[in-house]
């Protein structure tokens, strides 16, 4: 049986991601105390009748404090049972909660305490520090859309063929943020800039003419040689240490060319050598 629990703070888009995968015939459980987990999932386990395969539950910080700061403890218990178990995080900036939440007109769960909303984001974000501190997965929804996000989940959870390790190959431009929720960052500003180029400047990493440019550049070479070089050092490594996930960030200044072709070479070069590699343009999509 597979459980995948998911958390995060309000607004972040939990909602989307639990909705994802029941659409995706998950068992999906919303707001769960968690101090119930481990009964929830004796149960689930020892059924005998239709037993389920997958099963997602969502968890917030609506949850018992107490409870909260014994999650470490609650998962080592939920772990003893025949399960395979993922912890998914998701997060984003303040200013994009607040915004979120105005736009919706939703009220935040623990504004209901009498906290103003910003307070209530970095109280709600401690109650949940454990949780974070377990994840498998970081998802910063920051910059993604519901669509992009729903694209995210299907990626990386349900279309993955088999419980091996799944990489991920993210560009960004620098200009709008580093994202929070990377394992690796490679600054690839260093490199020649097709940008610069006016017949260029339109185009993406992913066009023929901008492949050809970089590709006659040996400083891309290069970069290329060391960044795929070093990642094969230290994917093992993390493999052995029983890791679902991997997020590697690229960054150029505005994440169109440079980092968008080194994302797009490296995702088809771990092709080969691993079955979960998927490739994300922060910018472009």
């Amino acid at each position: 049986m597979n459980l995948v629990i998911i958390s995060g703070l309000s607004g972040s888009g939990k909602t989307v991601a639990l909705h994802t995968l029941e659409d995706e015939d998950y068992y999906c459980v919303d707001n769960l105390p968690l101090g119930l987990l481990p009964d929830f999932v004796h149960r689930i386990t020892n059924r005998t009748i239709q037993p389920y395969e997958n099963i997602a539950v969502g968890i917030d910080a609506r949850s018992d404090a107490n409870d909260l700061r014994q999650f470490a403890a609650i998962i080592r218990t939920v772990r003893q049972a025949d399960i395979t178990l993922e912890i998914i995080y998701l997060q984003a900036e303040l200013n994009t909660l607040i915004k979120r939440f105005s736009d919706t007109r939703r009220r935040h769960p623990l504004t209901r305490k009498g906290l103003p909303l910003t307070e209530a984001i970095e109280v709600e974000r401690n109650l949940l520090s454990d949780i974070a501190n377990e994840a498998d997965l970081f998802i910063d929804t920051t910059y993604t859309n519901v669509h992009q996000l729903h694209d995210l989940i299907s990626d990386r959870i349900i279309n993955r063929s088999s419980q091996g390790l799944s990489l991920l190959f993210q560009s960004f431009g620098f200009k709008h943020g580093t994202p929070t929720d990377s394992d690796f960052v490679f600054d690839v500003r260093c490199l020649p800039n097709p940008h610069w180029e006016p017949s260029l400047r339109p185009l993406t990493g992913q066009d023929p003419a901008v492949i050809s440019f970089l590709q006659h550049e040996d400083e891309v070479e290069d970069m290329f040689d060391y960044i795929s070089s070093f990642l094969e050092t230290w994917i093992p490594k993390f493999e052995n240490q029983n890791r679902y996930y991997l997020t590697i960030s690229l960054g150029c200044t505005g994440g169109q060319h440079r980092s968008v072709y080194m994302c797009e070479r490296l995702c088809e070069h771990f092709l080969d050598k691993y079955d979960n590699v998927s490739v994300r343009h922060r910018e472009l999509d």
